[in-house]
């Protein structure tokens, strides 16, 4: 298995673990090809929930500009609640499960066909 799949089976695994999700394989391996580099990074890889301007990186950069979302309160909300069910005392909040949690929540599936 590659790094990167050794990755995927991370986040699948932490989304049935911390979220009680079963993952969409398919769009979880999407959601990962689409974060690039950055999940090889430790610092990267993961979202600090606490860290208002790395909420706003998610919100600018995933959710408006590659998601096509609108800006609006529908935007932090979704974040905040996305952080709130990973709970806030898990410390390693996955960038690629974050992204894929909120591609869900707005039904953006389409985005990575």
């Amino acid at each position: 298995m590659s790094k990167r799949d050794d990755l995927i089976a991370k986040y699948a695994a932490d989304m049935k673990d911390k979220l009680g999700v079963a993952a969409d394989m398919d769009l979880l391996t999407k959601v990962v090809i689409g974060c690039g580099p950055s999940i090889y990074n430790a610092d990267s890889e993961t979202v600090a929930g606490s860290d208002a301007a790395e909420l706003d990186r998610v919100k600018n950069n995933f959710l408006m500009k590659k998601l096509g979302l609108p800006d609006g309160p529908a935007l932090h909300e979704a974040i905040g609640k996305v952080m709130a069910d990973y709970g806030s005392a898990n410390r390693n909040k996955y960038r690629a499960v974050v992204y894929y949690m909120l591609t869900k929540h707005f039904g953006k599936e389409a985005v990575y066909a």
